[in-house]
């Protein structure tokens, strides 16, 4: 599968229903409360000017625009998620600060320095070129302005079978990197990291919710998960490897910010 292959697989993915039922609304351990985390650790101030990449249906980008009163851009590969999230945003009356688009995080559709910040939470992993993605990150970002990542971090060489499918890259498990490496990729870029932190406990989380939700489809939507090509019968093996494989300290999930220089 080439890099243009995975992403339009993982946009597709990601813009079903079934995968929202699955997630819950924002698509990501920690959920909206790990969003705070890492917009206070950005120090983001009203009417500054974000980038959200990724943003799906919208969750992150309206988060940010009605709690901390920026104006955000969203960015996402799949059309339909655009289209939603910009529906989501005219229902909560944040259209004039937070829009949408449909682009490449590898080609992002902005002039340079000109975002305060960009955000990019659970899909640098998916990313098949990770160092052009953050080259564009840097790019469009201000001098001294911060990006803000939180990801599935993951020993590729330590994970299991069950972990490195194409399903498990749909799932950020499969293509996910150490936090170390995750900071020499933005190094690469020219961006400093400012601070880290694991929140390893979130992807625990996470598969609980995906376990128990996938149980209650399994008997009250069988069809919703045939269509979207999950094997409710295949699931509890992944997910069971997926929890000894936090256990190891082979997979968890972390928030990393880094900063362009001003000078």
């Amino acid at each position: 599968m080439n890099s243009d292959e995975v992403k339009s697989c993982c946009a597709d993915a990601y813009s079903r229903d079934v995968v929202a039922l699955l997630l819950g609304d924002s698509y990501h351990p920690g959920g909206t409360a790990l969003t705070r985390r890492l917009a206070d650790a950005l120090g983001l101030a009203r009417d500054g000017r974000v980038l959200d990449v990724a943003s799906g249906r919208g969750t992150t980008a309206l988060l940010l625009a009605g709690v901390y009163g920026v104006r955000v851009d969203g960015v996402d590969y799949s059309a339909a998620n655009t289209a939603l999230a910009q529906g989501a945003a005219q229902a909560a009356g944040l259209a004039e600060r937070a829009g949408f688009v449909t682009g490449d995080a590898e080609h992002l559709p902005y002039d340079d320095g000109v975002f305060d910040a960009v955000v990019c939470e659970c899909a640098l992993c998916t990313f098949p070129d990770k160092a052009r993605a953050a080259a564009e990150f840097a790019r469009v970002l201000r001098p001294g302005g911060r990006v803000g990542i939180t990801d599935v971090t993951a020993a590729p060489d330590l994970l299991p079978p069950e972990l490195r499918s194409v399903g498990a890259r749909i799932a950020c498990v499969a293509d996910a990197r150490p936090l170390t490496e995750y900071a020499a990729v933005l190094a690469g870029a020219g961006l400093r990291t400012v601070t880290t932190e694991r929140h390893d406990a979130a992807m625990l989380r996470m598969i609980d919710q995906i376990e128990a939700r996938l149980n209650l489809l399994r008997i009250t939507s069988p069809a919703r998960l045939a269509d979207a090509g999950v094997d409710p019968g295949a699931a509890p093996a992944v997910l069971e490897a997926a929890r000894g494989a936090v256990a190891r300290g082979d997979l968890g999930y972390a928030l990393l910010t880094a900063e362009r220089p001003a000078g």
